[in-house]
């Protein structure tokens, strides 16, 4: 891509909720920006849309689609880069596999997804399909480090209407459980590379050694980790975990991540089924094996393949009374939390059971008490330590509490979220070994067969731009700023002892302080009960889970934050917020046409994208429409034009006319630029004068379903005509 061919903003085509308020945003976005002169382009990062770029041979020419995501991954490293990224499923298997099924039935002759490769046509199709599953969009994306924080108006408006929070009780029998030992936390070695260097992982056994992965290459300062979990002691903690929550008497829930972990985690979320059901596998786990049953896919799956065995399904009955309530996804529907790997995702589960004073719906439609499964203890202590300061502090106050924004250490696919293409399961007793190209072994486990294996990286310039970028922001804030990094873990003390040489060089290393997580967690706490602001500078994957966790808490909801990737090469990633309930949000749609989805992320992300706009290319016509949607989402917070929760009720697209509606008339009436006025003020005349109709053209079919014509690849037509339904408004926007 060239600055000539490139447009001046991408905007990303996703799925689910996201993408269906897309339908009814974006043409509102292009409209306004062509009177500035700005082009907007999309690149489809959905899931559908990688499935089908990923196989062009096995689609007719009219069918093929370009990779996006590659072209976008090329774009990220050039300073030309202004990119709007939508929260995009990750994918997990039974997703992966129902996305497959449902091109397939839309004629796309795409090949099955093979859980158990055996041809060489199955196993190149599982190689393809496995570059798709779980996080592979943000990785290649986040080629800088992550700024996000709730913007200033989101976060007076939270204050000024602070949402409700569950009481917490001192007596509680909410808890964090996490592995004592045997876990990836306790088993890290970490090494900084004082070379560039390749790399060979080994398994070396009885029976002679196994190349696990050749050829991987280290620029010269990489911190190189590596780690393993257990299989017996993983075993062993969940057992008792089972018992000891049927003695307690509360709700036995797992959290994981099983998107961003896409090797890992579900291996360890089917170590968790089969040991809920343990009996069961015993006596019948050589018929299940012949259904087809992976543990790792969830109890859903399993139930779907074992449905037609009377016995086998007494047995889950028998089983399932004895063992402790299991947390419910969906009471109602009968979704457990052991039911599908990607239903219950860490950062967003545990901040909503702390939000609601440590309760979690169990099978009888009520709010228990839950213990909360953590295998792995590199991050569990942040749960743990949050849930004990509101047993013994009560509830925060959201009115009067200040914020915890976030610089996250990510770019270059940095730490354990870039460990997918070095995760292992072992499969036979012996020893792994990462040696360099010098035959120097850098890292050595004695290991058994079902273990998980896994070498993560992170390079030197993306920790010296992140510890550059704390820096800018401390200055920008004067906030409280913490490092958020354990001198006790082998990853967290080679950061350390790189950050602190750069704060002492820059003069401000009394401006920062240094904490393990746990401490951390309770400084921050203690720091916004008190309405005092602090930032939190951390790695990669407590960026992800502190940017739910504290924004939940805050603002009820971690949509609605701001979140700036400064690309290293000068470019901008402004990416939207999360996207864990869309699919809630869908299945709502569908129903009963109400769109529950908030899109004031991207309105955030909308304003500072033009502004970057504006400096990176010399055009004011842009800066003024970005200040312009700061105008009109202060607008959408002040009016209560955010959508609501059930049918009946105003929604997003409601929201999206109000959100024209206030853009229009701010530009309408700035006076910095006399062409842009005099081109918005007609418009912003026939939005007012239009309300009557386009509200009631909006409206009009509400609380009846709709039919998108897929769930993962919906039809474009019928999308634009259930989220476009305004003629008027059209007409306006154009």
């Amino acid at each position: 891509m060239t600055d000539q061919t490139t447009p001046d903003i991408i905007y990303t085509k996703v799925d689910e909720a996201p993408e269906l308020a897309s339908a009814s945003l974006l043409p509102i976005i292009e409209s306004f920006a062509r009177a500035a002169g700005v082009s907007i382009g999309t690149k489809d990062i959905s899931l559908a849309g990688r499935i089908l770029a990923a196989f062009p041979e096995h689609l007719t020419e009219d069918q093929r689609i370009p990779d996006d995501l590659a072209l976008l991954g090329e774009l990220v490293k050039t300073p030309v880069a202004n990119v709007i990224k939508l929260p995009n499923i990750s994918a997990s298997v039974p997703q992966l596999v129902a996305a497959v099924k449902e091109l397939q039935g839309q004629g796309y002759a795409i090949p099955d997804y093979p859980e158990t490769p055996e041809t060489d046509a199955e196993k190149q199709a599982r190689a393809r399909y496995d570059a798709i599953k779980g996080s592979a969009v943000n990785p290649v994306l986040r080629e800088g480090n992550s700024d996000r924080r709730a913007a200033t108006a989101v976060k007076k408006f939270a204050q000024a209407n602070p949402h409700r929070m569950g009481d917490w009780s001192a007596d509680s029998k909410t808890r964090v459980a996490s592995m004592s030992g045997g876990d990836f936390r306790s088993n890290e070695v970490s090494a900084v590379l004082p070379k560039a260097a390749t790399a060979k992982i080994v398994l070396e056994t009885a029976d002679g050694e196994t190349v696990l992965k050749a050829g991987v290459s280290y620029p010269a300062g990489t911190v190189v980790d590596a780690t393993y979990m257990s299989a017996a002691a993983l075993d062993a903690f969940l057992a008792e975990e089972i018992e000891k929550t049927k003695a307690e008497g509360v709700l036995y829930s797992l959290h994981l991540k099983a998107t961003m972990m896409k090797v890992s985690d579900p291996i360890i979320f089917g170590h968790a089924v089969r040991a809920f059901l343990a009996p069961v596998f015993e006596a019948f786990g050589d018929e299940m094996d012949a259904l087809g049953v992976n543990p790792n896919s969830g109890l859903g799956d399993l139930l779907a393949r074992v449905k037609g065995n009377a016995q086998i399904m007494a047995a889950i009955e028998a089983c399932l009374a004895e063992r402790p309530p299991l947390y419910m996804v969906d009471s109602d529907r009968g979704i457990t939390n052991l039911h599908v790997p990607s239903d219950v995702i860490i950062d967003a589960s545990m901040p909503a059971l702390i939000r609601g004073g440590g309760k979690g719906w169990g099978p009888d439609g009520k709010e228990h008490d839950a213990v909360c499964v953590i295998p792995d203890n590199s991050y569990a202590p942040v749960y743990d330590e949050a849930i004990e300061f509101f047993k013994q502090n009560g509830k925060l106050n959201p009115a009067t509490a200040g914020t915890v924004q976030n610089l996250g250490l990510m770019a270059q696919k940095a730490e354990e979220y870039g460990s997918h293409p070095t995760t292992f399961e072992i499969p036979a007793d012996g020893t792994v070994k990462m040696i360099l190209d010098d035959g120097t072994v850098l890292h050595s486990h004695a290991v058994k067969a079902g273990d998980i294996w896994r070498s993560a990286s992170t390079r030197k310039a993306p920790i010296e731009d992140w510890v550059n970028l704390a820096i800018e922001r401390q200055r920008a804030t004067g906030y409280r700023s913490i490092f958020w990094l354990d001198e006790s873990r082998a990853h967290d003390a080679q950061l350390i002892a790189m950050v602190k040489p750069i704060l002492e060089a820059k003069g401000v290393a009394d401006k920062f302080e240094i904490m393990a997580p746990r401490e951390a967690t309770r400084a921050s706490l203690e720091t916004i009960t008190k309405g005092e602001n602090t930032i939190a500078i951390t790695g990669n994957v407590l960026r992800d889970y502190l940017t739910d966790l504290f924004p939940i808490l805050e603002l009820a909801t971690s949509a609605k934050m701001l979140s700036i990737v400064k690309l290293m090469q000068g470019g901008g990633l402004f990416e939207t917020g999360a996207g864990g309930s869309a699919p809630k949000h869908v299945q709502q749609l569908q129903g009963e046409n109400h769109l529950r989805w908030d899109s004031l992320g991207e309105f955030c992300a909308l304003g500072e994208s033009f502004k970057f706009l504006a400096d990176a290319k010399g055009n004011a016509k842009a800066r003024i429409l970005g200040d312009a949607v700061e105008v009109a989402t202060q607008g959408i917070l002040d009016n209560d034009r955010g959508p609501g929760r059930k049918a009946g009720e105003p929604d997003n697209r409601d929201s999206h006319y109000w959100f024209a509606r206030y853009w229009a008339e701010a530009l309408a009436a700035q006076s910095e630029d006399a062409e842009l006025a005099a081109h918005f003020a007609p418009v912003a005349q026939a939005l007012a004068d239009g309300e009557a109709a386009i509200l009631g053209e909006l409206h009009a079919g509400r609380g009846q379903a709709v039919d998108q014509g897929g769930y993962y690849h919906p039809d474009p037509v019928k999308t634009a005509a259930i989220m476009r339904p305004s003629a008027t408004l059209n007409a306006i926007i154009g």
